[in-house]
């Protein structure tokens, strides 16, 4: 019984370490979208707005945008505009931030 156990634990750690995810991109908004994929000044300025605005954060990787989830967006807002490298848990679209750092 004890192994069944173990076997049926370490299933469920790898199945979890399945679903960490690296994501390079740009902190945008949900209100532009992939629209501001690039970190320029006029990008910077609009996601800033978007955001004070009530738009929501979200990462933008490779022309795909990711949501952030709501306990996550906090670890983003200094960065908006940013290139960044995020590390979290992928829920479908959505990405749960563990760590988030400017690129280099």
């Amino acid at each position: 019984m004890k192994k069944i156990s173990l076997v049926i634990s370490l299933g469920a750690l790898f199945a979890a370490a399945g679903l960490a995810e690296t994501l390079s991109g740009v902190v945008g908004d949900s209100m532009c979208g992939a629209k501001h994929a690039a970190d320029g000044p006029s990008d910077v300025a609009c996601i800033k707005k978007c955001v004070k605005g009530g738009a929501s954060p979200i990462i933008i990787s490779d022309g795909k945008v990711y949501k952030i989830s709501a306990d996550s967006q906090e670890k983003v807002m200094s960065m908006l505009g940013d290139k960044v490298v995020v590390n979290g848990k992928m829920d479908g679209d959505t990405i749960d931030i563990a760590s988030v750092e400017a690129a280099k």
